[in-house]
């Protein structure tokens, strides 16, 4: 159980750094410091995508699970609904620059928007 728990854990911390690296860069839109620890999220989403390596979560997570007597996502919230976004099903290396496409172009669009503000607001 204790084992479960945790990969179930580790799952939740990784779609919540897939999500953070995606859009975190909207949080710099109220919290200049933001982009101090979004930007090297950034980059190691960029680098996973791009080279075809595999997150360091996943191999703790999927230890956690057999560690928990399971062999892979069988059943549950977490593994029905966070599993496919973390793990695609046909995830090929042509999809994985797909998504690096789609990480770089949402932040470029949300710093776009902060350097807008920013100008904006020494305008002022």
């Amino acid at each position: 159980m204790l084992y479960r728990a945790l990969a179930d854990l580790v799952l939740v911390v990784h779609l919540g750094f897939i999500v953070f690296a995606v859009a975190g860069g909207l949080l710099a839109l109220k919290w200049r410091w933001v982009p101090c620890v979004h930007l090297p999220a950034v980059a190691w989403g960029l680098y996973v995508e791009l080279s075809g390596s595999v997150c360091p979560l996943t191999p703790l997570e999927n230890s956690f699970r057999r560690a928990a007597g399971e062999s892979g996502y069988s059943g549950g919230f977490l593994e029905h609904y966070a599993v496919p976004i973390i793990y695609p099903p046909g995830l090929t290396p042509t999809l994985q620059f797909v998504l690096a496409g789609v990480l770089a172009l949402a932040n470029v669009i949300a710093y776009g928007l902060v350097i807008r503000r920013r100008m904006h607001e020494r305008q002022r």
